[in-house]
């Protein structure tokens, strides 16, 4: 009977652990895997404040890295054009028209970021992603939306005529809304003869003083993709890094250009290698 009852107690020890472990099991399935927030690709629905260290990565790439890379795999640079000299405050102006959705637009954003970096300084930068239903989906980058831009050499106005957050009709919400000088600007110069007809009203759009645009992205978004910010900023101080020859060496395009307007000022950004590249525009 002793014996009896002890392979009972067994029998039903053994029920109550295969209970317990399909009661676990059970939950697992139905709460499914913890989701990684930090997963590459995900999207930023609207903006975010920047993260100090991306931005401190992204605007302290130093002329040494950028001499290194060159014009790197970057195309599509400034376009010299033929127009009334463009200022603000006295300053040869940089005109960016671009939008939070587009691939492109967050694709050059990291190659502005560095560029005017070494003519003044940001503050209120914000982070976001690209449309997540677009080509080149949740690319990240920066938003120029509601940011200041300081210099002593050059005048940065932004426009961010979108968000990334749909309407529900095929659009985005309005952010921007830029003046009749704006408007007339990109009407003119956004189209053919200056850009290919193919390419009329592309975004991001650039007007560097305008004496030189581009149209559309310098380099190619193929780089960035699957990358988080934090790993594109740190990319960036790589010379051979494809994302460095990519955003690096669009920012020297666009550095050669500023130069230009600014007769080579500051001295420390507009150096030798910098007028080497000035020569080829």
């Amino acid at each position: 009977m002793a014996n009896q009852k002890e392979g009972s107690n067994l029998k039903f020890g053994f029920i109550i652990v295969a209970v317990v472990v399909l009661f676990f099991i059970g939950l697992i399935i139905f709460k499914g895997p913890t989701p990684n927030k930090s997963t590459t690709g995900s999207s930023i629905v609207g903006r975010k404040p920047a993260s100090s260290s991306i931005v401190n990565k992204v605007t302290s790439v130093s002329m040494a890295t950028l001499d290194t890379v060159g014009l790197g795999t970057a195309t599509n640079l400034p376009t010299k054009v033929s127009a009334p000299s463009l200022t603000n405050n006295s300053k040869p102006e940089f005109f960016y028209e671009g939008a939070e959705y587009c691939p492109f637009c967050a694709t050059e954003r990291w190659a502005m970021v560095i560029a005017l970096s070494h003519f003044g300084s940001f503050s209120n930068l914000s982070q976001t992603t690209s449309s997540s239903t677009d080509v080149y989906p949740n690319t990240p980058t920066f938003s120029f939306y509601q940011s200041t831009y300081k210099s002593n050499y050059i005048s940065f106005v932004p426009i961010e005529i979108y968000s990334n957050i749909p309407t529900g009709n095929g659009g985005y919400t309005s952010l921007d809304i830029p003046n009749s000088a704006q408007i007339n600007l990109v009407n003119k110069y956004d189209a053919s003869p200056y850009v290919p007809a193919s390419s009329t009203g592309s975004i991001p759009f650039m007007d560097f003083g305008g004496k030189y645009i581009v149209s559309g992205a310098t380099y190619s978004p193929t780089v960035l993709q699957g990358k988080t910010a934090d790993q594109i900023a740190s990319s960036l101080s790589t010379p051979t890094d494809p994302i460095a020859r990519g955003a690096d060496g669009a920012a020297n395009g666009m550095i050669a250009t500023l130069c230009k307007l600014t007769n080579n000022l500051p001295v420390t950004t507009c150096d030798s290698n910098i007028k080497s590249i000035e020569a080829t525009f």
